[in-house]
């Protein structure tokens, strides 16, 4: 089976996600997909006639971020109309899969050269959104509410911290440390070889830096926010008598006794806008073109887990790419764990016995925010470039996604 490398990889700043707040918000989805597939052309000198296929991930496709962005938007950048695009969903998985689903095209042969990425536009889809339940909990889908209780992603992490015994001061401790590692990681510029500054359509710059890190945070400034989830459990879902609470309590019945709540704001990940791209080509393609590949993919999967807790389904994915690639926990330098929730990286570092140096050593979404379909190829763009500074050999790139489920991913640097 042919090798796929790993050419490029850039990514947008990440903006805070609020119309009218965030420097990226009055902007296109498209144009923040555009600005990145535009840069790994123009960094690698790329003949986007050669391009086999653009795989994006969005999670929300509806109204502006609908209609295959992938496309819509290498059409936006200039790209050769020969270049093609689709467009996936595997909700906060988008980013990781679409890179996945390119290494797959590459290493059977029947692809040489596939740009992978995502993008989400957080205060886009936060400002458009139905204030109905969302659709897996839409009250004409008594079908599969009965197979499979789904709730809000907040109450599943309280109710897993609740389940595996973790309290609030671990949480807000990883919250805390998230901060001060981005922080540094920004003062000494470690994200900077990947990222590429947003325009306005007028030329001028939009955002050029992080805009939702919080690097004053402190153990005691986390400690006097209030918790979150807890105001959902009471919501009802439909008229069948449904919570957002009893859904989740309804199949886990310990939990009856009580959820312990303990996420909040600061130790939950942010709402952003952000995009990122990563170029996927064959060895033959590399050569042909003089690319110089800066990683190869070793292994991919994915994995499904409980979908009424919803978030488990990072560690056994963890497991799963680990024994594909025949490695152990050991062999990995870098690993990149999503921080949806503080208890979803928590959980992953202590079922795994990991050393805490090696997680999400540049800080993450806690700290940087969550740009959904955009975050997995955030990620793996952030591991490489950090195996690059520490002159590390493997990352592992993993995330929980809803319904239950994880992607994940292992490149070795070159």
């Amino acid at each position: 089976m042919a090798e796929a490398y790993i050419i490029d990889a850039c990514r947008t700043p990440r903006g805070i996600g609020k119309v009218g707040k965030g420097a990226l918000a009055h902007l296109h989805p498209q144009h923040l997909a555009a600005t990145v597939l535009g840069a790994i052309r123009d960094r690698n000198n790329l003949d986007t006639s050669t391009v086999d296929d653009i795989i994006w991930g969005t999670s929300s496709q509806r109204g502006a971020q609908g209609a295959d962005l992938g496309r819509m938007a290498a059409l936006d950048a200039g790209f050769d109309t020969k270049a093609s695009g689709v467009t996936l969903d595997r909700f906060c998985g988008s980013g990781i899969t679409s890179v996945s689903l390119a290494a797959a095209q590459v290493m059977s042969g029947m692809e040489g050269c596939v740009i992978a990425g995502g993008t989400e536009m957080m205060s886009y889809t936060s400002a458009t959104a139905d204030p109905k339940v969302p659709p897996m909990l839409d009250a004409g889908n008594l079908s599969l509410r009965t197979k499979h209780p789904q709730t809000q992603q907040g109450v599943c992490a309280d109710a897993i911290a609740t389940l595996e015994g973790i309290d609030r001061e671990a949480l807000d401790q990883l919250a805390c440390v998230s901060q001060q590692r981005a922080a540094r990681a920004i003062e000494e510029g470690r994200f900077d070889k990947s990222l590429v500054p947003v325009h306005n359509p007028d030329g001028t710059v939009a955002l050029d830096k992080e805009e939702f890190p919080r690097p004053g945070t402190t153990m005691e400034t986390l400690s006097g926010l209030r918790t979150v989830f807890n105001m959902y459990m009471d919501i009802p879902v439909d008229d069948q008598g449904n919570t957002y609470g009893n859904l989740i309590t309804g199949k886990y019945e310990t939990l009856k006794e009580g959820v312990n709540h303990v996420h909040h704001a600061g130790n939950s990940s942010g709402v952003v806008d952000g995009a990122a791209a990563i170029l996927v080509t064959s060895k033959d393609y590399a050569d042909k073109n003089g690319l110089k590949p800066r990683a190869r993919i070793v292994a991919t999967c994915n994995m499904g887990d409980c979908p009424t807790l919803m978030l488990n389904a990072p560690v056994p994915a963890a497991k799963k790419v680990l024994e594909k690639a025949g490695l152990t926990t050991d062999d990995i330098d870098v690993y990149e764990i999503n921080e949806a929730f503080s208890v979803v990286a928590e959980k992953f570092i202590r079922d795994l016995d990991l050393d805490r140096s090696k997680v999400n050593i540049n800080g993450g979404a806690m700290a940087l925010g969550h740009p959904i379909g955009a975050t997995g190829s955030i990620l793996i763009g952030t591991a490489l470039d950090e195996l690059e500074r520490s002159n590390g050999r493997y990352g592992l790139i993993t995330m929980c996604a809803a319904g239950g489920m994880a992607p994940a991913i292992i490149i070795e640097r070159i």
